[in-house]
């Protein structure tokens, strides 16, 4: 099956000359790292894309990367990967990894082979192009996650991490998530610095707790609480926060604007 874009033309370029010269322009030369995870937000490029190109700037993309990204439309399975097949971009066409995607429905109870989660999806789509400007070879996993508790997102964790460790090659975790929506841009920074810390802490129970406590409309707390936890289990101890802003940084509106955050776990 052949996923098709859903979002070009409308969060980025829908050609692939001027999708090239947009992420080119967001990325910077220097050295890259290796890392485990990252966590990048998911708006239009006009407003978080150079948050995204800053964190995929400090990293090596591997040639196998799972994304982790909330369903918005609520559409399909809660935790619905699509397992085999390609998706379309403007630079070309990503194949998806069906042995490893295999490996990680063998091993999770609650994840399941469900392309209707991901056919308007556009949290996993925009993180595409970032990836492909960095490896145009990379292979992908793409799961979309709707709500659970703490302990269904553990189950995910490990079980990414047993099929990683059973693949036996190197695979970057990519948590797709936008921070508080349609806050006043003081609200926003003063409750995603709350989140923030939890995730820089390697605490991903402590970021599902804060979000609730708070009051913090994190879309992808999940996606990145499961990245979290696999990242530890696969040997994390340390988090770097690249680049916080919020919509307001290019819209002029500090009324009410959404918060992005590119980190990285290593």
């Amino acid at each position: 099956m052949i996923r098709k874009p859903a979002v070009a033309g409308q969060f980025y370029p829908g050609s692939a000359a001027a999708l090239e010269r947009e992420v080119q322009s967001y990325l910077v030369p220097g050295e890259k790292k290796e890392v485990l995870g990252v966590i990048s937000p998911h708006a239009g490029y006009i407003y978080s894309g150079h948050v995204a190109g800053a964190v995929f700037s400090c990293i090596a993309v591997p040639d196998d990367v799972i994304i982790l990204g909330p369903n918005h439309r609520g559409m399909g399975d809660p935790f619905a990967m699509m397992a085999e097949g390609s998706w379309q971009m403007p630079n070309g066409e990503v194949s998806i990894n069906k042995e490893l995607a295999s490996l990680i429905l063998e091993y999770s109870r609650y994840i399941t082979d469900d392309y209707r989660a991901h056919a308007y999806e556009h949290s996993l789509e925009v993180q595409v192009p970032f990836l492909q400007a960095l490896n145009k070879d990379f292979r992908l996993v793409p799961v979309a996650l709707g709500r659970g508790s703490w302990e269904v997102c553990r189950e995910i964790g490990e079980s990414i991490v047993r099929a990683i460790k059973d693949y036996g090659r190197k695979v970057l975790i990519v948590a797709s998530s936008d921070m508080t929506h349609y806050e006043s841009d003081k609200s926003a920074r003063q409750k995603d610095k709350l989140a923030i810390d939890r995730i820089l802490a390697l605490d991903p129970q402590g970021l599902l707790a804060t979000v609730f406590k708070h009051d913090i409309s994190m879309c992808g707390v999940i996606p990145a609480m499961i990245t979290l936890a696999a990242c530890k289990e696969l040997g994390a101890t340390h988090a770097e926060l690249v680049k916080y802003a919020t919509s307001g940084d290019v819209s002029g509106d500090y009324l009410q604007v959404v918060g992005y955050a590119g980190l990285y776990i290593e």
